[in-house]
């Protein structure tokens, strides 16, 4: 008897054959093998006169969905369909959680199977799971695939009936989400406070004191017994202490006096308070929780984060890594446990096993915890995995560990202090026990560096002593604005606040970025000028549809769905067809929004006490600033790396005057001259060689400013420099090829270009070498160490096979271990080898017969352009 399993990926695919007998076949579906049509010209031809046919849902029959094979799976179908042939019983092993339980359906309806048909769910893929769920299996939950259902035809339906708004009265290409959207308003809101928020100053007094040699400082609290102002008495609205505060607020003169005043003064102890404190570990990872923690800790951003996860998974290292859960299994406790008594002792050991409760109503639970897979947990170092997998899995394996680890055991120690009628205090803290912070410290990479600068000692003092004055510090202090959202902190806020599902987060957060939503800057969500306009419009017209708790009912709705304590139809049609419904809003909002204002942005930061009028608009290329004095309107692009809150009144002068008066002129070229000019553009500063011509065909040379140069920083020389890259430095000795230094996305390099035949060989200058000085010898010696391969780049495919030569060219043909399995490579040409050939058994004759089918089965690329899928975003 033959029994076709299948799974979503070519690896899980790899993993899960290894474990089961031969007469098992594992095949991979790629993931979703049917779905909604992504594009218009996929919607069936049918279908493509009816109204609704563009959202791919028939709204007009119960929300009907329109499900089609897209292109690029039909020929994945035709495999699954001609194995499903030659089998006895069908195995459907997709992942537990609703999408999968939705890929296995859709598997179903297409595959039509004759043979008897199983669901397999397993949340780990180790030897002794698979055999588990082998012997365990169940039928498809019918109500978790009409939840799944009903979650993709919601947001189909907002995407869909949204976005084309968007596109009508702002630009093209904008897209709305159920989640999406949400989410960009927060950052939006947040930058809102950012430009609101009124800075306020305040100073105080640090004093360095000693006691039996023992140095520790001290913290001005009160003066003639009422409360010194810190930070938290300001109102961030104006800057000022918040009405009904009493405090006394010092400026810098004062602190001065004051601290004239204390010199040489008696200081003594009034008060030593000492508390003990128990911290206990963080229940094991969700996913939400790991994205939080490795955008802390690694850096990671949640994609990276999730396909990291994904990888690690799917080839048996950790548990299922889509999970709202923290509960552990007994076999997880048992292992975690042994872990902490063999690599830390029986006193590190809690004295009862941890088991965490979920707390979320809604949680999709996956079994278990993200951990270490399997009955014992491999340490770190015993998997042999390398860069992100082993950072990921190490995060991971820590924090498994940690949660059945003992109390971390504290005492917390507060010392008052008087000097005349200043009162001061110092704070410590003693690790008595470290506990389960030996192994995991959240926010740091390394548990016992952490440990020391947790603990800060004070001397042992007693009330009435009398430490010794060494020196007082006045300090001063600014009130900041809100912290920007990073990956971490908008993961956090999304999940507490009950908006979408932490499965998505990633995605999400990815087509915010992707869609110039918001950028990335030092590791913050800068939203840009795009999604204030957008936020605006449905502020204004949808106010509910972006509405954090309207968007948190729908979420808890479609969970009840999924439990059975909703029902989906009566729900979808209140959600688009009601009196307050989606398409009802549409119809009533659309024509009332003006496109100029629409495209209008207003920014509190741009108050300017002048007769000119500033705005900001979104334009087909961009942002741009529209300045109006009386008649006259004046328009200047907006660099796109500029964002709303570094947009200023001395910026937009900037960009006005080089509109109005024309560039600032640097002087004369000395070799073309030409006047050079410094000017800012839609991609920045940059330097331009002479003039543009009207009507000319041909643009000035241009050069842009490297990072970190101001536009400040600029003279003549450096920019006759910038104008002459690249430079070319000589030719290799040994290959006769030129080489080059030049500026790129990076930064400054060097490249040796060798040839279509072999290719460009960059290397990154390092930070002692000048770009417009380097020499060929530097150059040489550059090249001649080892190439550094970038944190993070994909790695080499490893060859398995050396074919040899290809007899028309004489370059290498082989046969490489890729992701979806091996692949013949010729070149820049990669074939897949068919299921029925074997690695030993490819000659160089097959490869080049691979190679003549590929080449001789390639279409030309039709330009066709997807409308529909721009729209759709969760």
């Amino acid at each position: 008897m033959s029994t076709l399993v299948i799974v979503e990926s070519p690896t899980k695919a790899r993993t899960i054959r290894s474990y089961l007998p031969s007469d098992y076949r594992v095949e991979a579906s790629m993931g979703h093998v049917r779905d909604l049509p992504p594009s218009a010209d996929e919607i069936p031809e049918k279908f493509k006169g009816e109204k609704w046919s563009q959202l791919g849902v028939n709204v007009e029959s119960d929300f009907e969905p329109i499900y089609v094979v897209p292109k690029d799976k039909k020929k994945t179908v035709k495999e699954l369909k001609d194995a499903l042939k030659e089998a006895d019983e069908l195995v459907l092993a997709t992942d537990e959680d609703r999408e999968g339980e939705s890929i296995s359906w859709h598997l179903l309806q297409l595959l039509k199977p004759k043979v008897p048909t199983k669901r397999m769910v397993f949340h780990e893929i180790t030897p002794e799971a698979i055999r588990r769920a082998i012997d365990n299996c169940r039928n498809i939950d019918e109500q978790l695939v009409k939840a799944q259902e009903t979650r993709r035809i919601l947001d189909r339906l907002y995407g869909y009936t949204l976005s084309p708004v968007l596109w009508k009265k702002i630009a093209w290409g904008l897209s709305a989400g159920r989640v999406q959207s949400v989410a960009v308003r927060l950052l939006v809101n947040r930058e809102r406070q950012r430009q609101a928020f009124k800075q306020g100053g305040y100073w105080d007094l640090k004093a360095s004191l000693e006691q039996e040699k023992t140095p520790f400082e001290s913290k001005l609290i009160t003066l003639r017994g009422t409360k010194i102002a810190t930070g938290n008495d300001f109102d961030e609205n104006t800057g000022k202490i918040a009405q009904s505060r009493n405090v006394i607020l010092l400026d810098e003169a004062q602190a001065e006096a004051l601290k004239e005043q204390l010199q040489d003064k008696l200081w003594t102890v009034n008060s030593v308070d000492e508390r003990a404190v128990k911290r206990k570990p963080s229940p094991p990872f969700t996913t939400s929780t790991l994205q939080q923690e490795a955008n802390r800790k690694l850096r990671m951003g949640a994609r990276q984060a999730m396909r990291t996860a994904q990888s690690l998974y799917e080839r048996g290292f950790i548990t299922y890594m889509r999970t709202d859960s923290v509960h552990l299994s007994d076999e997880a406790i048992t292992a975690a446990r042994s872990c902490v008594e063999k690599m830390y002792g029986l006193e590190y050991l809690s004295p009862e096993p941890r088991q965490y409760t979920t707390k979320s109503k809604g949680a999709q639970e996956a079994h278990e915890a993200i951990r270490p897979a399997g009955k014992t947990f491999r340490t770190p170092q015993e998997t042999g995995l390398k860069d992100k997998e082993f950072a990921l899995y190490d995060l991971i394996w820590k924090r498994t560990v940690a949660c059945q680890m003992a109390d971390s055991r504290q005492t917390h120690i507060t010392v008052n202090l008087q000097v005349e009628d200043a009162g001061f205090r110092s704070n410590g803290k003693r690790i008595d026990f470290p506990g389960f912070l030996r192994a995991y410290v959240e926010g740091s990479d390394d548990p016992e560096a952490a440990l020391e600068n947790q603990e800060v000692p004070l001397p042992g003092m007693k009330q009435g002593d009398h430490p010794t004055c060494k020196e007082i510090e006045v300090v001063g202090h600014e009130t900041q604005p809100p912290a920007r959202f990073t990956e971490a902190s908008l993961v956090k806020t999304l999940e507490s606040e009950g908006i979408g599902r932490p499965s998505t987060y990633a995605t999400v957060i990815g087509t915010i970025v992707d869609r110039g939503y918001a950028k990335l800057q030092s590791n913050a969500l800068v939203p840009t000028f795009t999604a204030f306009a957008v936020t605006t419009l449905l502020e204004k017209h949808f106010p509910e549809f972006v509405d954090v708790k309207f968007t948190a009912r729908m979420e808890q709705t479609l969970d009840d769905i999924s439990t059975g304590e909703a029902q989906w139809l009566p729900y979808l049609k209140k959600f688009y067809f009601g009196e307050s419904g989606l398409d009802t809003q549409i119809k009533e909002q659309e024509n009332k929004i003006d496109p100029k204002l629409a495209r209008t942005i207003e920014l509190d930061n741009l108050d300017a006490n002048s007769e000119m009028t500033y705005r900001i608009c979104i334009g087909k290329f961009g942002a741009y600033i529209e300045a109006e004095n009386g008649e006259n309107i004046v328009k200047a692009s907006i660099p796109e790396d500029l964002t709303p809150s570094d947009l200023d009144l001395e910026q937009i002068d900037k960009l006005l005057k080089q509109k109005t008066e024309g560039p600032e002129e640097l002087g004369i070229h000395p070799e073309e001259d030409k006047p050079i000019y410094i000017m800012t553009g839609r991609y920045g500063p940059y330097v331009q060689l002479g003039d543009e011509s009207e009507g000319s065909q041909k643009k000035p040379k241009r050069a842009s400013l490297p990072k970190g140069v101001n536009m400040e920083d600029v003279n003549l020389d450096l920019a006759v420099g910038l104008l002459s890259l690249p430079r070319t430095l000589g030719t290799h000795p040994e290959t006769g090829c030129k080489i080059q230094a030049n500026f790129g996305r990076f930064g400054p390099y060097i490249v040796h270009d060798q040839g279509k035949e072999s290719g460009k060989d960059y290397r990154s200058l390092k930070a002692e070498d000048d770009v417009l000085t380097i020499t060929l010898e530097r150059a040489l010696e550059l090249l001649a160490k080892p190439k550094r391969v970038r944190r993070g780049s994909p790695k080499a495919a490893p060859l398995l096979k050396d074919l040899g030569k290809h007899p028309e060219d004489g370059e290498a043909v082989g046969v490489y271990d890729g992701p979806y399995g091996p692949y013949v490579k010729y070149g820049k040409v990669n074939v897949s080898l068919p299921k029925d050939i074997s690695v030993e058994d490819v000659t160089l004759e097959k490869a080049l017969e691979l190679l003549q089918d590929k080449a001789s089965s390639k279409k030309p690329v039709r330009d066709g352009k997807s409308t529909q899928s721009k729209a759709e975003n969760n």
